[in-house]
């Protein structure tokens, strides 16, 4: 969003040749490609580079990357400040990608040299762990990585969107066309991290499994900064975290203060706040009227002509819609973090299902228990291509929207079904478990019972269309939603509640785990074999907790007010109804 209308006489710093549009995408997409080619393609067999070429304890292994995984989800907050307060989102994913790159190599370099590891281990003697230097190198790596991460993750997908000048009414329709095809994008690039990548890993060897996703970030780099001259900037417009902590601040300054009876008596000031509304002004809502205080004018504001308000006594509505918008977002941002709970599991227990079934295709090829999320990026990735070529249309019919259907029912769509998906999950397990029990295989953890792994499809199938619909239309509203001054911390939001969705899971299996042992040693998630638990019951529970969810997600749905704005050249003088649209157009 980088262009105005031309009698906007408040954008006079920003640039007016057209830039942007479908042609930056190849440059935009490379580097989100390779970023989840390294992400996925590390993490989804790093435990087996930890334990057989670093020599590490399995637990400490687990807590290694547990650490690690955690601050990678964490760092998109810092990436995302530095982007919006100083940086730009350009320079802020370029420089977190070099810093990637860097740690990147390193941790190739590390399974290339053999100075950098253990010597291998030799017959039945002891294993010699790695040597505080090698680690070192490994935790810097990993460490360089996840602050990489972190300034790419929350601010590629909203760099990609900046592209579409949304007051264009022909570039406006495909900003919602760049989220189906970012996130198919990302799938396809994840699908060949957890095939390709791992088979090269694990028949090939560690310096060219790691080598291949390092060799392809460094071209993703040289390309993406060749689009420069191609790409529409959004210049920094200061720290938002700071604006929204100074009209708390002046509103908690000014609480004694009677409410004035006309919006229209509110504080403006549209030179203050071009910098952070080059797309449009928020306008004044009936709600939350107590942070409406900031913005009211007292003889102590009052300032020479020219000169700047005291922001933590004084601001403007526009400011104060800005918290608004964020504190709006607060519980449908909530309802995101149950189904990543759900979806969750199929890297626990249902992984754990597969180890326990015959997953033989032919007589000499045997699927791998960790393959089977193939089925979950395949169904995602044709519900993406089929909801973009064909249900859009026909929803286009019934609804007028040019997107087919809100981001909020389709929201609401992606949790009925990831409710669905938990649901066939237990009974397929109670399936499974009276295959062990016919067969007399109970009491045998590590049997392969003769039934079919292809049983474990449905529940795979169903997470994955729940994420078509739910977390393309989370990343959607979060961006549609937040100030534009702001969208980067914003998209940074989606991030952490897949964080908190992990860790929710973590304390859910703890939880369950303590309370559900019993005194003879039963347990509905027992440690040592699954045939003698209960797993159709937890799964049972995260059904039951999804349903809960599903009904507050809806009220939330229901309540919601969207933020409304007004588009510079659209009768910008006047507050009332002219001019003023809802910012989703939906």
């Amino acid at each position: 969003m980088e262009r105005v209308e031309e009698d906007d006489p408040k954008q006079n710093n920003v640039k007016t040749r057209p830039k942007g549009g479908l042609v930056t995408m190849p440059f935009i997409f490379s580097n989100e490609i390779c970023e989840k080619l390294a992400v996925v393609g590390f993490n989804t067999n790093m435990i087996s580079y930890l334990t057989t070429q670093l020599h590490m304890p399995l637990t400490k292994a687990a807590n290694t990357l547990t650490n690690f995984g955690g601050t990678a989800s964490l760092t998109p907050l810092l990436g995302a400040f530095i982007s919006d307060s100083y940086a730009g989102r350009f320079w802020t994913i370029t420089v977190a990608s070099i810093v990637y790159q860097i740690g990147m190599t390193c941790l190739t370099l590390s399974a290339i040299l053999p100075q950098l590891r253990p010597p291998p281990c030799k017959g039945e003697q002891v294993c010699q762990q790695a040597t505080a230097g090698q680690l070192a190198i490994l935790y810097g790596s990993l460490l360089l990585g996840a602050l990489g991460s972190g300034g790419i993750r929350p601010c590629v997908v909203a760099f990609g969107a900046d592209q579409f000048d949304e007051s264009n009414p022909k570039e406006a329709t495909k900003t919602w066309k760049y989220f189906n095809w970012y996130y198919f994008v990302m799938g396809v690039s994840i699908l060949v991290a957890v095939t390709v990548l791992v088979y090269i890993q694990d028949n090939i060897g560690w310096g060219w499994g790691l080598g291949v996703p390092t060799i392809a970030m460094f071209l993703s780099i040289i390309t993406f900064i060749i689009g420069y001259p191609l790409y529409r900037h959004m210049d920094p417009a200061g720290s938002p975290f700071t604006r929204l902590l100074q009209v708390s601040v002046s509103a908690f300054k000014k609480r004694k203060l009677a409410m004035v009876s006309d919006p229209n008596l509110l504080y403006r000031n549209d030179e203050l706040d071009a910098s952070i509304s080059v797309g449009g002004k928020l306008v004044h809502t009936p709600d939350m009227t107590f942070l409406d205080k900031a913005a009211i004018v007292t003889e102590e504001d009052i300032v020479k002509p020219g000169q700047a308000p005291n922001l933590w006594r004084l601001n403007t509505i526009h400011r104060v819609e800005e918290l608004k918008a964020v504190i709006r977002m607060g519980p449908i941002w909530a309802a995101g973090i149950l189904l990543i709970t759900a979806y969750a599991q199929q890297n626990t227990f249902s992984l754990q299902q597969a180890k326990t079934m015959n997953r033989h295709l032919t007589k000499s090829f045997e699927i791998p228990a960790g393959s089977m999320t193939v089925f979950t990026m395949v169904s995602m990735l044709s519900t993406i291509a089929l909801y973009d070529r064909v249900l859009v249309r026909i929803a286009r019919r019934y609804t007028g929207l040019d997107r087919g259907i809100s981001f909020l029912y389709r929201m609401g769509i992606g949790f009925m079904i990831s409710v669905l998906a938990t649901l066939v999950a237990g009974f397929t397990e109670v399936k499974r478990k009276e295959a062990a029990l016919a067969h007399g295989l109970q009491d045998e953890a590590h049997a392969i019972i003769p039934i079919s792994v292809f049983w474990l499809v449905p529940q795979y199938s169903l997470h994955g269309i729940a994420e078509a619909f739910m977390s393309i239309g989370h990343l959607e509203f979060f961006y549609d939603q937040a100030p534009e001054s702001m969208r980067s911390t914003a998209t940074a939001l989606f991030w952490t509640a897949i964080s908190v969705g992990n860790y929710m899971s973590t304390l859910l299996v703890s939880l369950v785990h303590k309370f559900s042992a019993r005194a003879d040693g039963s347990n509905w998630l027992p440690d040592n074999n699954l045939n003698e638990g209960k797993l159709e019951y937890f799964y049972w529970l995260i059904t039951a907790l999804q349903v809960v969810n599903l009904i507050y997600y809806i009220c939330c749905a229901k309540l919601y007010t969207y933020k409304p704005i007004q588009i510079h050249g659209k009768d910008s003088e006047s507050e009332g109804d002219a001019g003023v649209e809802l910012a989703s157009k939906v």
